[in-house]
């Protein structure tokens, strides 16, 4: 038997091609350097591979989110915003600085923010929040920004004389902008040349004509009216051209109804309010003349603020942020945040709800672990129903209870 299998190796040896019997009787020495190099190259093919085929074959991909199929507990809830136009590579590394983290605490090391820690490591994007800079701008792409819920737009500055970091910029996006698209900034104001250059420079200077002494009411009546006519149609497209998502602008020359966002509260200052995913202000009242210009914020609020103040025109991109699902426990701790503990589950010298048999925080009214008022509590009144002189910029506070649920 042992005989017979030898002769049917040896036979399939002589029917196997020549390299086959060539390696098979000079065996080849693999060197050290070799080794690594096979190596180096094959994680280097395996970086360089993006997309996951796990993650494809569990993708469940809809009109507006992103599901997984459930073969675990952390991804059967899991549902994130469909974002397809986001750049995928690394930011601008001249636009970055490193994140220092300090677990909420202060410099004294005691924790003033709580449930703040650990996280994956970050790096801090230079937002231009101030757009100075005139000219066009060009869009070169949307990126994703982990240290905000908002989108953020790479802008390209055309101007030939801008070099080193005035080239490359970074700003909040706006809802429906793309890589290709252009922004300018009227924040230093608007050219004398911007209207000649769009070809209605005709339509702002009035035809010399020669006086007449003899000019009846009539014709001064007509005249006017077409002065009129001409200075409206100047300014209906003026704001066509301005008024454009992405663009900044001076409050004055907004439109009441307007939807703006990143808005400032000094003239010189950076912008200040309505900076996340998804929120807007809108412009509610102008007056020709007046030193502030009527405001509403994302939470129904109504301000003055200095009309000679800019803001951008436009939503806020990402608006499917707050509809997002993490799924499970260990995605709060990829962004740094820790777990909340209830205060009934607390000692009684940790939180005013501790202690005592059983869940209950023995009928006392619900407060913090520093013992204000929580829920609900009104701790302050700003604005007009507040203190004297508490803030006086605010027209009408933001909805509150029964207004807020638009119930009567």
């Amino acid at each position: 038997m042992l005989s017979s299998v030898r002769g049917s190796s040896s036979a399939l040896l002589r029917a196997a091609p020549r390299c086959i019997r060539a390696s098979r009787s000079t065996p080849t020495v693999v060197t050290q350097n070799q080794v690594y190099t096979h190596n180096r190259s094959y994680v280097t093919e395996i970086w360089k591979n993006k997309t996951s085929d796990i993650g494809t074959a569990l993708a469940r991909s809809k009109d507006l989110f992103k599901t997984y199929k459930p073969v675990s507990p952390g991804i059967r809830h899991l549902k994130r915003p469909l974002n397809p136009h986001l750049y995928e590579g690394r930011p601008l590394r001249s636009l970055t600085v490193a994140k220092r983290k300090n677990g909420g605490r202060n410099g004294h090391g005691h924790i003033t923010v709580r449930h703040r820690g650990g996280g994956h490591r970050q790096r801090i994007r230079i937002i231009d929040y101030k757009r100075e800079a005139p000219g066009v701008h060009d869009v070169v792409r949307i990126e994703y920004d982990p240290n905000r819920s908002a989108h953020i737009a790479l802008l390209y500055n055309r101007d030939p004389k801008a070099i080193g970091d005035k080239k490359w910029s970074y700003i909040i996006a706006t809802e429906g902008m793309r890589a290709g698209d252009e922004v300018r900034s009227f924040r230093q104001g608007i050219p004398s040349n911007f209207l000649a250059s769009h070809g209605v420079s005709s339509l702002t200077k009035t035809e010399k004509k020669a006086p007449t002494q003899n000019k009846t009411s009539e014709e001064a009546a007509a005249e006017a009216l077409d002065q009129a006519s001409d200075h409206s149609l100047a300014l209906g497209l003026l704001r066509s051209l301005i008024l454009k998502p992405g663009y900044v602008l001076p409050l004055h020359l907004i439109p009441p109804g307007t939807v703006i966002n990143s808005i400032t509260l000094s003239p010189t200052g950076p912008a200040r309010l309505v900076r996340s995913a998804g929120s807007f202000g809108q412009v509610v009242a102008y007056e020709e003349g007046a030193k502030y210009v009527q405001v509403r914020l994302q939470s129904g609020e109504v301000r003055k603020i200095l009309r000679d103040c800019c803001a951008t025109i436009g939503k806020v991109s990402n608006p499917l942020w707050k509809n997002r699902n993490l799924g499970k426990a260990g995605r709060s701790r990829w962004l740094g945040i820790r777990p909340a503990v209830r205060g009934v589950a607390m000692n009684a010298n940790d939180h005013p709800h501790g202690g005592g048999r059983g869940k209950s925080k023995s009928n006392k009214h619900p407060v913090s672990i520093w013992g204000w008022g929580t829920k609900g509590t009104r701790t302050r009144k700003p604005g007009p129903k507040g203190p004297k002189n508490s803030n006086k910029m605010v027209i009408r506070e933001r909805p509150r209870g029964v207004e807020k649920r638009g119930t009567s």
